[in-house]
């Protein structure tokens, strides 16, 4: 199994800058890919970002240009760096691991963090 912590969220003003970060603990050498989702409320959860085990990245167009995710493998840590927040950005963000299990996938979340962006 692995644990996901995320930390990092609160309350910024538009056009401000946030970090947040996804600490994994466990089996960490089964994670194949980790993914930072969102969740507005009344709104199904998206992807806004993911690194997968080899370093490629991938990015929700919401988050191209604005957004960085990168991770310290001495650390065990995936952040996920948010630069000219605006208030639709506004939602709980949740980490996600996808984990090799067999042939199969298995996903594991944490906890959430919530950002939240208002002058």
């Amino acid at each position: 199994q692995v644990q996901l912590v995320e930390s990092g969220g609160g309350l910024v003003q538009p056009g401000g800058s946030l970090r947040l970060s996804c600490a994994t603990s466990g089996s960490i050498f089964k994670i194949r890919a980790v993914g930072w989702y969102r969740q507005a409320p009344g709104q199904q959860r998206e992807l806004v970002a993911g690194i997968t085990s080899s370093g490629s990245t991938n990015y929700a167009n919401s988050a191209k240009g604005r957004f960085t995710i990168s991770r310290d493998s001495t650390k065990n840590t995936v952040y996920l760096q948010m630069n000219s927040l605006k208030p639709e950005d506004t939602a709980v963000y949740y980490c996600n691991a996808a984990i090799q299990n067999g042939i199969y996938i298995d996903d594991y979340w944490g906890q959430g963090t919530q950002v939240t962006v208002s002058s």
